[in-house]
């Protein structure tokens, strides 16, 4: 970290604002994701019953040997 201090205080600055870019652009990545999963889970457990019921009804009598 010492020689980050050496540096010009406009590059510091610059590296600062290139740090924060990135990490809310990291954080940004991770949020809409877990946003996507809860979403998927969401319409997942609403369209699980009325599949569920579709394939028990579609369900054919085993042929038997």
């Amino acid at each position: 970290m010492s020689w980050l201090n050496q540096m010009p205080s406009r590059i510091r600055i610059a590296g600062l604002v290139v740090t924060v870019v990135v990490l809310c652009a990291v954080i940004g990545m991770l949020a809409f994701a877990s946003l996507s999963v809860t979403i998927g889970f969401i319409v997942g457990a609403g369209m699980t019953p009325p599949v569920h019921r579709w394939i028990l009804q579609r369900r054919s009598p085993v042929a038997s040997s």
